[in-house]
């Protein structure tokens, strides 16, 4: 079975990382994974994307053709990418309002927030977004991501980003229990 995702927002939000530990997670929890990236030409408050396919079989395109799952950090993203969804679940920060004009199942959760009051550093949303994308997705499981975690973040803030993580999952769990 093949699960697409499609993390976005800007630039300098550490989204890009969020899919490479996605998909080495996905790996260590012997899937096959592939990530694409691409960016605005800004490093910090350019669109960025990146996608990430998981299966269990070989995986012979690498794009996501029609995103299981959207994660949208930002407005832009969120109706940027929210048209384009034809199927799955749109997962966007609490902060961002609900477009009437798409029609995809939309789900708003306060990553943002919860990354810079919960966690007390803004840093880390992209591994409190990956928690809730993890989560909510059951694609790729905890103890896989955490290890993929730890192999990705700077050395010296596994612990940070792994209480990122946790707190991530918590919020998906809550999110599905209202669901």
């Amino acid at each position: 079975m093949r699960t697409e995702f499609r993390l976005s927002g800007s630039g300098g939000q550490g989204l890009l990382l969020a899919g490479i530990v996605l998909a080495e997670g996905a790996i260590l929890d012997n899937k096959n994974a592939v990530q694409t990236q691409s960016y605005g030409p800004e490093a910090r408050g350019g669109a960025s994307k990146a996608e990430v396919v998981i299966s269990e079989d070989d995986i012979d395109y690498p794009k996501a053709t029609d995103p299981d799952y959207l994660l949208a950090l930002t407005t832009e993203a969120y109706t940027s990418y929210g048209k384009l969804m034809g199927k799955g679940l749109i997962i966007v920060d609490a902060s961002v309002e609900p477009d009437p004009q798409i029609k995809a199942r939309t789900v708003r959760i306060p990553i943002l927030d919860t990354a810079a009051t919960v966690i007390g550093k803004k840093v880390v949303a992209n591994i409190v977004a990956l928690g809730v994308l993890a989560g909510i997705s059951g694609v790729v499981s905890q103890s896989k991501l955490e290890t993929a975690v730890k192999n990705r973040v700077p050395q010296g803030t596994e612990d940070l980003n792994l209480s990122a993580l946790r707190k991530g999952f918590e919020l998906a769990a809550a999110a599905k229990a209202t669901a």
